[in-house]
């Protein structure tokens, strides 16, 4: 299991709290009382709740206890919980009006079993709320794809980053199946960074980790400059040296 590094992880924390924003704006419950914010990390989103949702008890959850230390200093008004999405569904001890999660699901295998779990623990007419990363065919995935599997890297990764998000077909036919209705929709946010260096310094906080993690100091160093070097081919500056990191995201809300 990845080990999660919250101070890594929020250097781009504006940019990383928008689709939160934009998720907590879709959810229609008229004064809900009880919330779970399932994927919490840092506290972000589950701060993005409390502002939207004023009267509601709000539960910040997540599998990290790095992430939990730290949403708990910078929120200490907010309750979190440890909690593993995988297998600690039973263990919670009340329904909720809401169900959230940002950018969390992607690293929970069995979405099948993970959206009925979700499911479950909402009231009737609860709503569930998730945002998935949908960049797999973005140029800073497909490189890192392509050097992990390629000549010089692959003896390095036994088991190579396995992604657990379905297609948007699979979610509609899991939300048709298990809600009273839904609705889904894509938005590819345009980051504006101010160099390829900061594109690194979002990938180490997430999607490199898996690979970072398993190696030796040097061979992450080595990693990291391979794919540093492919990344500047990739992403061409701005006429202002600003470079345009697109960031295509999955949503969808489904009412219980």
């Amino acid at each position: 299991m990845t080990q999660w590094n919250s101070a890594q992880y929020i250097k781009f924390i504006k940019e990383r709290t928008l689709p939160s924003i934009d998720l907590a704006n879709k959810i229609d419950v008229i004064n809900p009382r009880e919330i779970i914010d399932i994927g919490c990390g840092p506290g972000n989103s589950t701060r993005v709740l409390a502002d939207r949702f004023k009267t509601a008890h709000i539960t910040g959850a997540d599998y990290s206890q790095n992430m939990i230390d730290t949403a708990k200093e910078q929120n200490p008004n907010l309750d979190f919980i440890l909690f593993d999405a995988s297998a600690d569904f039973s263990k919670l001890d009340c329904k909720f009006d809401v169900v959230f999660s940002n950018a969390c699901i992607q690293w929970v295998p069995d979405h099948k079993k993970l959206i009925k779990n979700m499911m479950s623990i909402l009231n009737k007419g609860g709503v569930l709320a998730v945002q998935i990363p949908m960049n797999y065919n973005e140029p800073i995935h497909m490189i890192i794809s392509e050097l992990s599997t390629g000549i010089k890297w692959k003896d390095k990764f036994n088991n190579p980053r396995i992604f657990y998000t379905l297609t948007q077909s699979e979610y509609f036919d899991l939300l048709a199946e298990s809600s009273a209705d839904f609705s889904i929709w894509e938005t590819v946010y345009c980051h504006k960074m101010p160099s390829h260096e900061s594109i690194m310094e979002w990938y180490k906080g997430t999607g490199l980790r898996p690979y970072l993690e398993v190696l030796s100091e040097d061979d992450a160093k080595d990693f990291e400059n391979d794919v540093y070097s492919e990344l500047v081919k990739a992403y061409p500056k701005q006429a202002n040296g600003e470079i345009i990191f697109r960031f295509p995201r999955f949503f969808f809300t489904a009412v219980k």
